[in-house]
Parts: structure tokens; sequence; C-alpha cells
């Protein structure tokens, strides 16, 4: 019975792997199309942190002394989340999809070496999350924005779609955890 469980979990998560490589090929076959593709590395580009930065600075432009908080909050949570993601890098170091797959075309350049979790995502799920804690009305715009960020990482060939969704789950519980601290 003890040479099973590993059998059957190398089994199960080679099923997973696959499942995910065939997920990550298909969002990548989009960028094949030049609209889709720039599309985005803009939006990419945008959760490589310049928005979430403009945001800041505009809150604090726009509600003064009311956005120190919520800017502080962004800004502690955001730091958390990046210690995090590095540390959880650094433990798995998995390749990035178009390192190991040929038929992965990479579409952006990207940030660092290695794939497992993707630090778009999660900021931008850390960031949204907080902004909206404080700015409801800011959820019709940085929801579908959050989204798209995560849909262009394995589209661009950058993450599997596993690696955007720990991201996300991370950037969740990071936000969280933050709003029992803040």
């Amino acid at each position: 019975m003890g040479t099973t469980m590993p059998n059957k979990l190398r089994l199960y998560m080679n099923h997973f792997h696959h499942v995910d490589s065939h997920l990550c090929i298909t969002f990548n076959r989009t960028s094949h199309n030049i609209l889709i593709r720039n599309f985005f590395k803009a939006v990419s580009r945008l959760g490589d942190g310049v928005f979430w930065y403009s945001l800041m600075a505009l809150m604090l432009l726009i509600d003064q002394a009311q956005a120190v908080t919520p800017v502080v909050h962004m800004i502690v949570a955001g730091f958390t989340g990046t210690i995090i993601y590095k540390w959880l890098k650094a433990r798995t170091l998995r390749p990035r999809p178009f390192n190991v797959n040929q038929q992965i075309s990479l579409r952006s350049v990207p940030l660092d070496q290695f794939s497992f979790p993707s630090g778009h995502t999660l900021h931008a799920v850390i960031f949204t999350l907080v902004a909206i804690h404080y700015y409801p009305m800011l959820s019709v715009g940085l929801i579908p924005l959050t989204i798209l960020i995560g849909l262009s990482r394995p589209i661009l060939g950058l993450h599997y779609p596993s690696d955007v969704l720990v991201g996300a789950l991370v950037g969740i519980f990071i936000s969280l955890i933050s709003f029992s601290i803040i």
C-alpha cells in the first residue's frame, strides 16, 4: 500500500500537468492574432505596476486625507504579496511554459525566470480587493481589469493557468488577512 499512494499521486500530478499544459496551449494560441496579442500585452504591462501606482497617486490627489489609509493598506498588502510570491518562486522553481513546451509562444518579456505563482495576478487581486474595500464603485473597472491581467499571463505564454489560479488565491488570502490587521 505504501508504494501505490505515491504512484497514484504521481499519476494525478501528471494528469493535472497535462490538463494545465493543454489549457495553456489553448490560451496561447489566441495570441497568434496580432490584435489579441497586442491587447493582452498592453493589459499585462498595466499589471507590471504602472496602473496600480497611478491609481494610488490618483486616490491621494482626489481624496487626499481620506485616501492615506487605503493607499498605505495597498502598499503593505502589495509588499507582503511580493515577499510571499518571491518566496514561493524560489521554492518551486517551476519553469515558464514557453521554456518547457515549444507549442507555447512567448509573447512578452518575463520579469523573472520562474512561473509559479503569477505575481501579476496575485498583485492585481490584492490591489483590487483592497481598493474596492474602501471605494466599492471602483469594482466596475478593477474587477474586469484583474480578470484580464490573469488571462494575459497564459495567453502571452508566461504562466500556466494553475500559476494564475494560485496567484489569485494567494492574493485573496493576503487581502483577507490584511483586512483583519489594518
